[in-house]
């Protein structure tokens, strides 16, 4: 019985370790969506600038689309703004917004700078939406199908290594159905 009790730290220390060997091996971009499949959470956000229109979910259904999240403070959002801009530009598939947790006029001077990709614009300052969403911080991005059910979720920057090989391949999948 005192073997025992002499070991009791060394196998807690092992299963402690073991645990977190194991979480440590994980991508932390894999973060699973109770989302996906499902259709989009029924919300409607007022237009960020008054040129673009706002975001709802009738704005969904019929085609293929992109849905970014972003904000000003965001670094990783400025690093993936290029991609996400070729994508627009390029008509992959419409791009639309939802601006998280940011001031308007910081938003707007933001797009104003990099330019705007967005065709569609959904200002959400308390984050509400986002938490309908499943939003953990951003940039995230969302693909979502024809009949407006969302397919995939891509946490963290999009790089044109994961739009290459992961997302264009979905959206012309998704397209193709």
């Amino acid at each position: 019985m005192r073997r025992i009790l002499y070991l009791l730290p060394l196998i807690v220390f092992a299963a402690l370790a073991a645990y977190f060997w194991v979480g440590l091996n994980r991508d932390p971009r894999l973060i699973p969506s109770a989302l996906i499949d499902k259709p989009v959470p029924d919300f409607e956000l007022p237009a960020l600038m008054d040129d673009v229109p706002g975001l709802a979910t009738a704005d969904f259904g019929g085609q293929v689309v992109l849905v970014n999240v972003f904000a000003s403070w965001c670094i990783p959002c400025r690093a993936e703004h290029p991609v996400i801009s070729r994508i627009a530009e390029e008509g992959i598939v419409p791009v639309f917004a939802l601006n998280w947790k940011d001031k308007t006029e910081d938003a707007v001077a933001w797009l104003d700078e990099l330019g705007n990709p967005y065709a569609r614009i959904g200002h959400d300052l308390s984050g509400r939406v986002g938490i309908d969403w499943g939003v953990y911080g951003v940039p995230e991005s969302y693909l979502i199908d024809k009949a407006g059910r969302i397919r995939y979720k891509h946490v963290g920057p999009i790089f044109a290594e994961t739009l290459n090989e992961t997302i264009l391949p979905m959206i012309e999948k998704l397209k193709a159905e």
